[in-house]
């Protein structure tokens, strides 16, 4: 329950608390309406966009500051293999892989350079979540592009990759998802999760959902291209995913 402030995934201030600014707002307003004995009918709108505002923080800090949860059961039902985390940052998918499945080893990967919304970007602060969360022992972070990953053919049984490919421009993503299956055994398993903006979305966030709505048809397109059967699509909360597994020959 507390992993929020356990853990240091560096995600940005103006990612974290952006609702501090109209929380702080209404507050000020309201307790101006108390004060002043305002009719009800002005205090009311205030307080409840105060506690909607306060729940946006909390709700956005325990989702981007804790190890991710899975949206799916199926990936990697053995509970052991070699994991790949493509465009890892500071670890929460790979930490939440590895929480999950407690036979499994992880490797990060990420080019670790530019801004994409985590402070402090390194392998160091990956490794250093993954002390935290006690699972640093069957994890690893190296440096590369999922455009052109550093790994050989057939090295891993399994990969996630969370809010990293679907930050590619367009014409980059056959290569990351080519890259992806180029490194997995066949039938091994894909988890990608993109951005999904919705109307939740907008109520926690209105930072992360400047991001476009996903279409699902080209990246099922995309995966199938590349030698992947879709075995389970759906949303979750901010987050469109696939479930593919790599064909035999594929």
């Amino acid at each position: 329950m507390l992993d929020f402030v356990t853990y240091d995934f560096g995600y940005s201030w103006t990612f974290r608390y952006a609702m501090v600014l109209p929380l702080a707002v209404a507050s000020i307003l309201a307790a101006t309406a108390v004060w002043r004995s305002w009719s009800r009918w002005v205090l009311l709108p205030m307080g409840l966009v105060a506690a909607w505002t306060a729940a946006a923080v909390v709700v956005l800090n325990v989702m981007l500051n804790g190890p991710m949860t899975l949206p799916t059961e199926r990936l990697l039902t053995s509970g052991s293999g070699r994991v790949l985390d493509v465009g890892a940052g500071s670890g929460r998918a790979a930490i939440g892989v590895l929480l999950a499945r407690p036979r499994a080893t992880a490797t990060g990967v990420d080019i670790y350079s530019g801004y994409w919304g985590i402070d402090d970007n390194t392998p160091e602060r990956f490794m250093q979540n993954a002390r935290i969360a006690g699972v640093h022992e069957r994890a690893a972070a190296r440096i590369g592009d999922m455009r052109q990953l550093p790994f050989d053919d057939g090295e891993f049984d399994a990969a996630v990759s969370s809010y990293a490919i679907d930050h590619l421009r367009q014409a980059d993503r056959p290569k990351a998802i080519a890259e992806v299956a180029r490194v997995l055994r066949p039938g091994g398993e894909f988890l990608l999760m993109l951005i999904q903006v919705d109307w939740k979305t907008w109520l926690v966030s209105p930072v992360v959902a400047h991001h476009p709505s996903q279409n699902p048809e080209p990246w099922r397109a995309l995966l199938q291209q590349n030698g992947f059967s879709v075995e389970e699509e759906g949303t979750r909360f901010t987050t469109l995913y696939f479930l593919a597994k790599k064909r035999a020959g594929g």
